[in-house]
Order: C-alpha cells, then sequence, then structure tokens
C-alpha cells in the first residue's frame, strides 16, 4: 500500500506537526517535490507531496487560499512547510479553506532535511517505484519489438496507451491533426486547442500543457524532444491521470520513431531532387521522365508544376512531409527561396500547401501538365502564378485565371517582351563585362534623373550618360519618351514576374 501523509506525520525521526487540514491526513503519497517557485503546482505531480521554504510563498490571505485549491487540482496530496525559514504568517483564510478542503499543511522542525522525508516516501513505495521501473523498461523495449516484428506506427502508439493506460495521439502543433498519416484523430475541440496552443502558455502542469478536459477525462500535451513541430496528447480518466515522467518516456520513443520517419522520408526528397533539377534544367528525356512520374506515382495526364514560397524557409524544406502526410505523390526541389514540385492536379494540394506554409505562405499552379514535353512551359507558368501572388498578396494564384498586375495575361506573351527588350541588352553586358540593364534599372528607379543614379551607382555622371545613350543604341528608341519608359519598365517587371535574377521593380517612373 502507498504512504499517506499521515504515516508520515507519526514518525518521531521526521518531526512533523500539524497545522491544518488534519482530515485529509489519509492522502495517499507517491513521491516529494521540493520547490520555493512561484506558482508551484504547475510543476508538481499528480501524489507528490509538495515541500517549500515559503521563499516565494504568497502573503495575501486570497492568495494563499488560491494556492491550496490550485495544489488540490494538480493532484499534491498535502503541503510542508520549513520553520524558521521564509514563510510569511499563514493567514486564517488559510487555515480555514485547508480544513475545509481537508488539504493537510504541516510544519517541519528546523533544521531536519527534506531529504529524510524523501527517503522515507522512498523507502515506503520501493514496490511501486520497481513497477514503474519495469514500464519504463517496457516502455523502451517497444522500438525493439517494433523492429523485429515490423510493427507499424499505429501498432507502436496501441502499445505506448496500454502501457500508460490512457489515450495516445501524436499530432502536429500547428494544426492538431494527426502527424503520422495512418494514425486516430483528435476531437475537435482539443485538436483546435492544440493549434492554438503558445509554447508560453501557462497553463502547465508536471510538465505538460493543459488542454480543453471535462469531469471525466483529463487532456495534456508533452513536447516531443528534437521535434518541436509535433506533439504527444495524452487523455486519461480524471481520477487515474498518466504517470508524468511515464509519458516523457514515451514522448522520447515517439521522438525516435519520428526521426526515423523523417529519415526515410528526406532520403526520397533528396532523390526526387536530384531528377527534379535534371527537369529543370532539360538534362532528361521525355522517356525517362514518363517513367520517373510513374515511379513517383504520378501521371502526365493528370499533373501540374507548383511553385512557392515562405517567410520562413523552414517551412520550405518541410512540404515534402505535409505532401507525405496528405498521400500527395510529388517529386520536388528546393532553391534559395522557392519550393518547384510536380504533383498531381487535385483539390488536395492547395490544402496540404496552405498547411504546410501557413497564413504568409504564397504558392503558384501551372496550367495542366497534359504531356512531359510541356514541362518547361509548365515551370515558367508556375513561376509566374507564384510572382502574381507575391505581387496581388494572395495565398494561391493560379496560371490563366488571373490577370498579372503590370497587365501582361501569360508567360509567353511576357517573355516575348523581355526577349524583344531585355534580351539584346543582357547579351551586351556578357560581351563586354559591361552593367546596361543594371544601369536602366535604376535610371527607372531613381525618376530618370542621371545625378542620382550616379550617386547610386558610385560613377561619374557622364559614364551614365554614355550608358543610356548606349541602350538608346542598342534599342534604337529614345528613354525620353514616356512609352518607351513604359514598356522597359514592363518588361524588367515581366522578367520578375517569370522568375528571371533581378530585384523587384519599383514605380518610379
Amino acid at each position: 500500500m502507498p504512504m499517506t501523509v499521515g504515516d508520515l506525520f507519526e514518525r518521531p525521526h521526521l518531526r512533523l506537526r500539524v497545522h491544518a487540514g488534519q482530515a485529509g491526513l489519509s492522502r495517499q503519497v507517491l513521491w516529494t517535490h521540493v520547490s520555493d517557485l512561484p506558482e508551484p503546482w504547475r510543476w508538481v505531480s499528480r501524489g507528490e507531496l509538495l515541500m517549500t521554504n515559503g521563499l516565494s510563498f504568497p502573503k495575501s490571505a486570497k492568495d494563499q487560499a488560491e494556492l491550496v485549491h490550485r495544489l488540490l487540482e494538480a493532484g499534491v496530496p498535502g503541503l510542508v512547510i520549513g520553520e524558521q525559514m521564509y514563510c510569511p504568517p499563514l493567514t486564517r483564510t488559510f487555515e480555514r479553506v485547508s480544513n475545509e478542503l481537508q488539504f493537510p499543511v504541516l510544519w517541519v522542525g528546523y533544521p531536519l532535511p527534506f531529504s529524510l522525508i524523501t527517503r522515507a516516501v522512498a523507502e515506503a513505495t520501493l514496490v511501486d517505484q520497481s513497477q514503474r521501473l519495469m514500464r519504463t523498461v517496457r516502455i523502451y523495449d517497444l522500438i525493439r519489438r517494433q523492429a523485429a516484428r515490423g510493427l507499424d506506427r499505429a501498432d507502436l502508439l496501441r502499445a505506448l496507451s496500454r502501457e500508460l493506460g490512457c489515450e495516445l495521439y501524436v499530432c502536429t502543433r500547428s494544426t492538431g491533426d494527426p502527424w503520422f498519416p495512418d494514425t486516430a484523430k483528435l476531437e475537435d475541440p482539443i485538436r483546435d486547442a492544440v493549434a492554438k496552443l503558445s509554447g508560453g502558455s501557462k497553463n502547465v502542469a508536471s510538465g505538460a500543457f493543459g488542454l480543453p478536459s471535462d469531469d471525466s477525462k483529463s487532456a495534456m500535451l508533452t513536447d516531443i524532444p528534437r521535434h518541436p513541430g509535433a506533439a504527444l496528447v495524452t487523455i486519461s480518466d480524471v481520477n487515474t491521470p498518466a504517470d508524468s515522467v511515464q509519458t516523457q518516456h514515451a514522448a522520447t520513443v515517439v521522438s525516435l520513431e519520428l526521426t526515423q520517419t523523417e529519415l526515410g522520408l528526406e532520403h526520397q526528397r533528396a532523390y526526387g531532387a536530384g531528377i527534379m533539377t535534371r527537369m529543370l534544367e532539360g538534362r532528361i528525356d521525355g522517356a525517362t521522365m514518363r517513367d520517373q512520374l510513374t515511379e513517383f506515382g504520378l501521371e502526365e495526364d493528370n499533373a501540374v508544376v507548383i511553385s512557392a514560397s515562405a517567410a520562413d524557409r523552414a517551412e520550405l524544406r518541410n512540404v515534402h512531409v505535409w505532401f507525405w502526410r496528405f498521400g500527395i505523390p510529388c517529386i520536388g526541389s528546393l532553391d534559395a527561396n522557392t519550393f518547384h514540385a510536380l504533383v498531381p492536379d487535385e483539390p488536395a494540394v492547395e490544402h496540404a500547401l496552405r498547411q504546410a506554409l501557413g497564413p504568409d505562405g504564397r504558392v503558384g499552379f501551372s496550367g495542366p501538365l497534359h504531356r512531359v514535353a510541356r514541362f518547361s512551359d509548365a515551370s515558367r507558368e508556375a513561376n509566374w502564378a507564384l510572382s502574381s501572388a507575391v505581387r496581388l498578396n494572395t495565398s494561391v494564384s493560379k496560371y490563366g485565371t488571373e490577370v498579372a498586375w503590370v497587365g501582361l495575361s501569360n508567360a509567353e506573351d511576357a517573355q516575348a517582351l523581355v526577349d524583344r527588350l531585355l534580351r539584346p541588352l543582357e547579351d551586351y553586358d556578357a560581351s563586354t563585362n559591361s552593367s546596361l540593364v543594371e544601369t536602366l534599372e535604376c535610371f527607372l528607379e531613381n525618376r530618370r534623373s542621371w545625378t542620382q543614379v550616379a550617386e547610386a551607382m558610385h560613377l561619374h555622371r557622364q559614364t551614365v550618360a554614355y550608358r543610356i545613350r548606349r541602350i538608346e543604341e542598342i534599342g534604337g528608341c529614345s528613354l525620353a519618351d514616356t512609352a518607351t519608359i513604359s514598356q522597359y519598365w514592363l518588361a524588367l517587371n515581366a522578367r520578375d514576374l517569370l522568375g528571371e535574377p533581378g530585384p523587384p521593380r519599383k514605380s518610379g517612373l
């Protein structure tokens, strides 16, 4: 039988005396916890006797009464306070509430160390501690059993649930949905609470975050080591909550499974990235491309190319994980700031991308691929649509469904404009190591002021004048004409929409 607060009180060598709540001396003590932190109920587990020197003990009657209520809610069986230390005077309200709620409050004589009380509890609970140790061994042994028997993730979670004696879920912190695609879902209220829960939440108990519960069930969220995007949720009977220490061990086991899964997904992503890069660079023939699409579960007549950006590059690195979670095949690659992928032409893709990238993500969809020979055009369309999404500040843009803000309706027209106006200048720059395109950009951004361009580019004003004349000679035009200026400004923006190098244009003419 577990030790009670009364058992400790009856041991004379511990020198305990009751201050209040004597009717609650039958409360069971599973372990002890020493704390002088404010709001100590956040850090104790059910069944732990709290011991304190009163360093941060509340002074007011109201706060002392709240302390009793909070400790009872946390399942603390009693409170032990060191005499002649730092505890402020205990109020009559505190004593009354402790008696009414049968919450035992005891003094321990100075200078008796708290360690003697802890040792007494440990000696009395050796059998219980042995059982907990065996449960811990069985929890970690699940990893070996899973490898030996080929258990799937659902089997692993069910086994952990049996060991903890509660329902167990692994979910994503951002949405509350299952982290593994083949496992059970949380009920909507708890799922929504997970998505809204911030890392700074103060609803903490025993190292876990509290979730909405009712009179019969207790729901808690535990962080998973090394996987901040995932969380372990336990739902247990309110009278027999999951052991917090065992839950932490279970989270470690889940962490190992998550790591193993992510390594497999990363290997597949890297393989697909190599294929995607060769496709983007035109270094793969049509027949091989069809074979690769088939290998990844894609069909050329039901596929689109996407280009996506996000405020946090880490979100782009995890897009392939979200596609796997939604059962969406993809071949994708990530460059400096953009994720490119070939995916099925189905609504689930957009939903998965919204979940993966969050509200600040931007996605561009190409038109239907239909045949592999159209891949280069589809890639350009996806870049065009992504640029439109960024310019229009919308989450998703689909090629051919929106008119770009610069007035060009499709990538073909934009490419023709770039080839006609900018390509001759780029060819000249490449052959002479000059900077005519850069000068043109700066010229339009600085309202056609030679002086401002000279200052911005650290050039002599005459050098700027020479470059402007050279641009006019190559283009056969005059930069004094509004029509010419408009066309060059449109061409520079079209280049951005096509995803070619160059910073976003400003609107100054």
